[in-house]
């Protein structure tokens, strides 16, 4: 009801506004960002819409994981939080249309980042700490989804979409339909998507189990076969996925600029494949081959996650022309976002209830547990450009309220607070570029603590301001060789979750636990980039080095070192064993749980991308051959490794494009992962093999059908993210193999 309002708002607005209908020609640059694309020379990918459109429908991690310098965090089929330069989380922000896209996945590893992928531009990825140009605290870098459900343009002519396409690997299925036409005037947009997709198969035996942690002298063989009964599955169970999104939009566009509202909506379910046992070894070994048979007895618990957001926007542009300001543009977001975390219990048989009453009193029922991210944002960019250099003045305030509440809430509500002015600054000199980047932003968090023992609560308001810097300079070597320099500092405070966190997390498996007197993190990166194009072959290379003082990271308690312990948790959080010898994980009976704090240390992550490649005429086509790798190294100040940093990867690829035909080949050669960090293991290496076939059928020059044909996984590999949480009990999908059909009018 709330953004139904706002739009009669805006189309009253629409009404009244007295322009003259005459259209103006002008050059467009697609992008969302503060600064045009064209205008960044720091490190940058501009997908095409159509290369994710044309694909497999995945996570947006798993969209853009085959691009150099970018990887995922995943949490099975539907979530796959990005990850740049090895830095992820907070660090890393999500937009869409230029503006943070705020739901609740920075509150957990096992929550999506609800984007709509259907009928989108392009994604634009910038790496380094120069994405400070469109948000704050972006240590790694950010991740734009553009669209034009907001058009900026007129479009020119009525424009249908129809697209189906079904997978192997899920047994999945998914419809989309989008429409564009300008009536009267206005340019009214629609997109629809539906997914749905099943539990994915896995190579057989895939799936890891600790068999150290039990006694194999007190099963025999055919128990040993049932606690295993999981591997032979041949799917991952709980890894299902359905999701539909719709989006509607509306503009008008004149010589003045222009003015328009969108509307998002955005459903989804799906399994949550890893959770952890809060009271797993509570009850002694006895108990725990008893719980076995009371698992088959009661039948597989589900566990899933519903979400549902709204977003309301308005963006406009007004073409002021005056003697200092020569446009401004204004942004305006509501954001209203949840998140539900459910059980349910499938039903057993009626006879196994007979004699386990005992067993019925044990089981408990689960209530629901619902994440929640309410915000407003309003945002005003002043373009102060002259005929000496581009320039703007940017000024953002955004109000949000996180909450967690239910059974595993384990962060009391928070709000978040900030305000923003930035200045930007591109000259080009005749032998070099320069961009340079400035903002303050003024930030208040503020939320509490319980004390889980007695009950106390502790407030907390952390009000503090970040300075961050940005300077890059360009030039031309020779026609065919071009080299970048860039440096950046900037200032981050800790995340709300990083603060406020203080109880147990089941989709880790760990009680984590988050520190208010946190600082904020400081960056300085350094990177110098080459690019080589002759037509023929090209080149690129990009170094860098990045120093973080106070960074944040969540490190599990080591039981072993005693003088760890002492850095890192408190003497009261210690392991003991009670009276009768069983081991109480803490204090407050989260037995099973690994105990982990968010502490901080300086460290230094370094690293390259290189990629070469050459594009070769044959058959009326073009033939491009390429190779890449990329790399990153992460340790703390002390030399013990940053955990969960993804290993180096070969990428090599193969792209034929003629007229109507496209044709992708690509093999990602990932290595294994042996510098692991604190409570980590090592991950094995392994060959994705993906492809794609496109047509393109031109029906009667009033429309076309595009039919792709792809593989995924085509080797079948069993393969598993060591950024991953959940990378031994959550392997990577097997073999995929799908048809997609995109009927455009």
């Amino acid at each position: 009801m709330k953004n139904f309002l706002n739009a009669i708002v805006v189309m009253i607005a629409f009404h009244t506004i007295n322009v003259s209908s005459q259209d103006i020609e002008e050059v467009v640059v697609i992008t969302s960002a503060l600064v045009d694309t064209s205008e960044i020379t720091n490190p940058l990918y501009v997908i095409d819409g159509e290369d994710i459109v044309d694909d497999a429908t995945t996570s947006l991690g798993d969209a853009i994981d085959s691009y150099l310098g970018v990887s995922i965090a995943d949490y099975g089929a539907a979530v796959g939080q990005p990850i740049i330069r090895g830095i992820s989380g907070p660090r890393v922000k999500l937009l869409k249309n230029g503006m943070v896209n705020r739901d609740v996945s920075g509150l957990g590893v096992d929550h999506l980042n609800d984007v709509d992928l259907n009928d989108i531009s392009q994604i634009e990825i910038v790496k380094g700490p120069s994405s400070l140009l469109y948000a704050n605290g972006t240590i790694g870098g950010i991740i734009n989804v553009v669209d034009d459900t907001i058009s900026t343009v007129n479009f020119e002519a009525p424009k249908a979409n129809l697209g189906l396409e079904t997978q192997s690997v899920n047994d999945g299925d998914a419809q989309s339909f989008s429409y564009k036409e300008n009536i009267a005037g206005f340019n009214f947009s629609f997109g629809y998507k539906d997914v749905n997709f099943g539990n994915y198969d896995i190579p057989s035996g895939a799936v890891m189990h600790e068999e150290e942690d039990h006694d194999e002298d007190d099963h025999d063989e055919d128990e040993h076969e049932d606690e295993h009964h999981e591997e032979d599955l041949g799917y991952v169970n709980n890894s299902d996925f359905a999701v539909e999104a719709t989006k509607f939009g509306i503009s008008k566009v004149g010589d003045w600029g222009y003015i328009g509202f969108g509307i998002d909506n955005l459903e989804s379910v799906y399994g949550i494949p890893f959770h952890g046992d809060e009271h797993g070894d509570e009850h002694g070994d006895e108990d725990d081959h008893g719980d076995e048979e009371g698992h088959d007895e009661h039948g597989e618990e589900r566990i899933f996650s519903t979400t549902d957001s709204e977003t309301f926007t308005i963006k406009s542009s007004y073409n002021v022309n005056g003697s200092l300001v020569n446009k401004i543009d204004f942004t305006y977001r509501d954001s209203d976002y949840t998140l539900t975390e459910d059980h349910e219990e499938e039903e057993h048989d009626e006879h196994e209830e007979e004699g386990h009453d005992e067993d019925e009193e044990e089981h408990e029922e689960h209530s629901p547990t619902v994440f929640a991210n309410e915000a407003t944002e309003y945002g005003a960019i002043f373009d102060i450009s002259n005929d000496y250099a581009t320039q703007k003045i940017v000024l953002n305030f955004v109000d949000e309220d996180n909450s967690i509440v239910g059974e595993e809430a384990f962060m009391n509500p928070a709000n978040n607070e900030e305000f923003t002015m930035g200045y930007y600054l591109s000259k080009d000199f005749d032998l070099f570029n320069v961009d340079l980047g400035m903002r303050i932003d003024q930030i208040d968090r503020s939320g509490s603590v319980t004390d889980e023992e007695h009950g106390d609560v502790d407030n907390y308001s952390i009000d503090d301001s970040t300075n961050s810097f940005a300077f890059s300079l360009g030039r031309d070597l020779s026609d065919t060789l071009d080299v970048n320099v860039g440096f950046a500092s900037v200032e981050r405070l800790p995340s709300v979750i990083e603060l406020f966190m203080n109880g147990p997390h089941m989709a880790t498996g760990r009680f984590e636990v988050g520190d208010p007197t946190l600082s904020a993190e400081t960056s300085n990166n350094f990177d110098i980039t080459f690019n080589f194009d002759n037509g023929d072959f090209y080149g690129y290379a990009s170094f860098y080095i990045t120093d973080v003082d106070n960074y944040i990271a969540l490190v599990d308690e080591d039981e072993d070192h005693d003088d760890h312990e002492e850095e890192h948790h408190d003497d009261e959080d210690e392991h003991h064993e009670d009276e009768d010898g069983h081991e109480d994980g803490d204090d407050h009976g989260h037995g099973n749980l690994i105990h982990a704090n968010y502490v901080q240390e300086d460290a230094e992550f370094d690293g390259y991308e290189i990629e070469i490649g050459r594009t070769i005429e044959m058959a009326n086509g073009d033939l491009t051959l390429s190779f890449g790798r990329d790399v990153v190294n992460a340790e703390f100040s002390d030399g013990h490794n940053v955990p969960r940093i993804n290993p180096a990867r070969n990428i090599y690829s193969l792209i034929y494009d003629q007229d109507d035909i496209l044709f992708k080949l690509s093999l990602k050669d990932v290595d294994e992962q042996n510098d692991f960090g604190e409570g980590e293991t090592a991950t094995d290496g392994y060959r994705m093999l993906d492809a794609r076939f496109t047509k393109t059928f031109d029906l009667d020059g009033k429309s076309e059908l595009k039919v792709s044909l792809f593989g995924r996984n085509l080797l079948d590999e069993k393969a598993r993210n060591h950024s991953s949480f959940v990378k031994d009990q959550v392997p990577l999908p097997g073999k995929n193999v799908g048809i997609k059909f995109n009927l455009t009018y």
